[in-house]
Parts: structure tokens; C-alpha cells; sequence
């Protein structure tokens, strides 16, 4: 399928910000499928991950939520990073909701059929999309942070695909159980598949750091990324 690329500059609340837009080449609007970013901030994993599922028929925008330029290039530089986002979750979720509507507006993008995908850090933001009630269909967590913000709303109306290290010392298996208990709480479809042996940032093929947690797994890679399609296919069937 050909694909077509572009970067995007928009403004969320006066700041700038740089996203990545995939799109297959066509007549008509496709579903749209955005991207929340690990740690260090959109990169060229995420911009990959846009253009693997513009392959697939969708439009995947690889969102910014640090800023134009901005990239974090240590561990200390990205946890600081994501500090601000993770110690006040109603700010976080306002700004993915701010990015869901800005998208919807996107030529390429059909704005009745919207996902959104994330990867670590990104996956928690995919789930607070669920959690806050955004107007979405569905969200897929790759080896995300899990815990639960204050302010979940009753009933959580898109559908959660969770894919998970259960080896992933970030989100260890109490947290993973925990997250299950929330969803039925809240009344979500949901799904979780959890690989053994596996820890966390598998689907990054550059991680390797035993020590911190991070290692690659391409068995858990490639059936994640399968899991993603067959779920996002349902959605917008």
C-alpha cells in the first residue's frame, strides 16, 4: 500500500508542538489511529509505528505532548520529562483529549472511527484516554505504566486492549491484576494478554538493559502487534 508522510505543526493551549502523520494514499478519509510516545518524547519509533499502521489502512498520527524539538536523550532527561504528566493526570488527560480533537480535524482522518495506541509511558496515556471519558473507540497499551489516576470516570466506554511483560518490573503482576479490577469496576470491554518472560519496552529493539528492566522480545513483539491489528479491525469493522 503507498503510503504518505508529513509532519504536522499545531498549537494546543499556546505552545507548539510537532507531530507525525501517516496516511494510505486514496480518495477517502481512513480510521484514525493516534500514537502516544515513550519518555523520552516522539521519536522515530513512533514515527515508524505511524507509518506500519498507514500500511495497514489507517491514519497514524505519532503525537507530541513535550513540545516542538523537544526529545529527551538520558534516563534522568526523560523522567523528568514525564514528572509534570504523571503527578497530575486531569492535566494529562486534558492535553490527550486536546490532541484527539485536534486529529479528528486532520484531512486524512475519518473522525467517527478513532483509536489511539501507546507505547510505556504513551501506554498510560492511551489508558487515561479510556479513563477520562474521551470520545474514542478503543485503546491498545504496549507494555504501558498502569497505575490509576483519582479520576476515572464510572463507566469507561472504549474498548482496552492491554499487552503486557508479565516479567515488566515497572508494572509487576499486582499492578496488572489491579488494572483488571479497575476496568470491570468501571464497566469496560477489555482485554489483557500477558507474555511470560517478558519485561518491559519489548517492542523496542534497542532496549537491552537486563539491570534496569528494559529487553527487546520479538516472539512478544510480533504477537502484540498482531493482537493490535485483529482489535483495531473489530473496532472499525
Amino acid at each position: 500500500m503507498t503510503v504518505s508522510t508529513r509532519a504536522l505543526d499545531y498549537t494546543i493551549d499556546g505552545k507548539e508542538y510537532e507531530a507525525f502523520v501517516a496516511t494510505p494514499v486514496g480518495d477517502e478519509p481512513a480510521p484514525l489511529v493516534l500514537i502516544a510516545h515513550a519518555w523520552a518524547g516522539r521519536a522515530q519509533f513512533e514515527n515508524d509505528k505511524a507509518h506500519a499502521l498507514a500500511e495497514l489502512g489507517f491514519t497514524g498520527v505519532a503525537i507530541d505532548l513535550f513540545g516542538k524539538g523537544v526529545l529527551g536523550k538520558s534516563t534522568e532527561e526523560n523522567q523528568k520529562l514525564i514528572e509534570p504528566f504523571v503527578g497530575d493526570r486531569a492535566m494529562l488527560q486534558a492535553k490527550l483529549k486536546a490532541n484527539v480533537e485536534t486529529m479528528k480535524k486532520l484531512p486524512e482522518a475519518d473522525p467517527d472511527k478513532v483509536a489511539a495506541i501507546g507505547f510505556c509511558f504513551g501506554g498510560l496515556c492511551v489508558l487515561d484516554l479510556a479513563r477520562s471519558g474521551a470520545d474514542i473507540a478503543g485503546v491498545v497499551s504496549f507494555h504501558g505504566l498502569l497505575g490509576a489516576p483519582g479520576n476515572t470516570v464510572d463507566k469507561i466506554t472504549a474498548k482496552v486492549l492491554a499487552l503486557h511483560g508479565w516479567d515488566d518490573p515497572m508494572a509487576p503482576p499486582d499492578d496488572v491484576k489491579a488494572l483488571g479490577a479497575e476496568l470491570t469496576k468501571a464497566k469496560a470491554d477489555w482485554q489483557l494478554h500477558a507474555y511470560g518472560g517478558v519485561m518491559h519496552a519489548f517492542t523496542n529493539p534497542a532496549a537491552n538493559d537486563p539491570g534496569f528492566g528494559t529487553v527487546y522480545n520479538e516472539a512478544a513483539d510480533k504477537r502484540s502487534w498482531a493482537s493490535m491489528r485483529i482489535f483495531l479491525n473489530e473496532l472499525f469493522a
